[in-house]
């Protein structure tokens, strides 16, 4: 068995903006890694060691990423400058692809499943989850033995509840390629994009069998929201699974698990977490933090955060001040 990872950052992430003017959405840290770096480190974990990475904006960054962070592993980039969607992107890896057996994961998005058992399915497999309104997501139409029988894209009238989560493992490759040419002959959706649910539902509808896997959780990080929840989640899977033998100890610091907080970080008469995310070489200053992701070489002196995401090297400073405040008495700040 062989089989290549394509993984599409070519996206803009303008729900994340301002961040993401200056960095790929892929590369939002979260839980001590990067958004890419958690799909990556998956996909090697079930020894997957070939890449494809769809870059397009800000794709230099992405590619110096990969090149510093994953030098042992073999990589192809594959740049998207219109952004056509999802099947436009997938059909820019055919030249690159020579493997019979594909997995491609969305770069936005983090699951909890099994790799390994995933790429050693003897059918192709879609990721799906169970959600409230389906309207949004590509839908998976199931039998009672769990083989999809029909898929769409954001159905105004959705005859399942099974979203498709940007997992696929498809191990009829070329007849994908055919099915994506096949489609990007045809007009494109109002937005002017080409979805790789209709070339999949294409190869349904001509023999290809696929069978739907549902995953353990399932976090779309396209949003400020669902990124600080998925860098919760993950911290505290991080530290149940390896719980810190020597916790950072810094200068009159007061550190509340689950925390990542990277090398060569400055802190002092801080109060930090939970679930609290810093970037390499940040310096604070008697700041409270907690549930917010800051980027690197940031500087934040005197502030209260809670639900925020910080970028890289972003200074903020808040008010100092001086209260001389009697009993029984409450003061709103805010």
């Amino acid at each position: 068995m062989f089989v290549k990872a394509i993984i599409p950052v070519a996206g803009a992430g303008t729900k994340l903006r301002p961040l993401t003017y200056t960095q790929p959405k892929a590369l939002i840290p979260i839980a001590g890694k990067t958004i890419l770096g958690v799909i990556v480190d998956q996909l090697l974990d079930a020894g997957v060691t070939e890449f494809v990475f769809v870059i397009g904006y800000l794709g230099e960054k992405i590619q110096r990423y990969v090149e510093k962070t994953y030098p042992q592993i073999s990589y192809t980039f594959v740049t998207q400058n219109d952004r056509r969607g999802t099947g436009h992107a997938i059909w820019l890896t055919r030249d690159a692809v020579g493997a019979d057996e594909v997995m491609i994961v969305l770069g936005d998005t983090v699951c909890d499943y099994n790799v390994k058992e995933t790429i050693h399915s003897n059918v192709s497999q879609i990721g799906v989850r169970k959600v409230d309104d389906p309207r949004g997501f590509g839908v998976a139409e199931l039998n009672d033995k769990d083989m999809v029988v029909r898929m769409v894209e954001k159905p105004l009238i959705p005859k399942s509840n099974m979203a498709m989560v940007g997992i696929y493992y498809i191990k009829e490759a070329q007849a994908m390629y055919a099915a994506l040419e096949r489609h990007l002959s045809e007009k494109a959706d109002e937005n002017g994009e080409y979805h790789l649910t209709n070339a999949l539902q294409h190869m349904i509808e001509h023999g290809v069998a696929m069978h739907a896997f549902r995953v353990n959780n399932w976090f779309d990080c396209g949003k400020k929201e669902t990124l600080l929840s998925t860098n919760a989640t993950l911290l505290k899977q991080m530290y149940d699974e390896h719980p810190p033998a020597n916790p950072p100890a810094f200068d009159s610091t007061v550190i509340i698990p689950p925390v990542s907080i990277a090398e060569g970080c400055d802190i002092r008469h801080c109060i930090i977490g939970p679930n609290v995310t810093i970037g390499e070489h940040t310096k604070m200053a008697s700041s409270i933090i907690k549930d917010s992701i800051i980027g690197s070489f940031a500087e934040l002196q005197q502030v209260v955060l809670n639900s925020s995401i910080i970028g890289n090297d972003a200074y903020v400073r808040g008010l100092s001040q001086s209260l001389n405040i009697g009993d029984n008495t409450e003061i709103d700040l805010g």
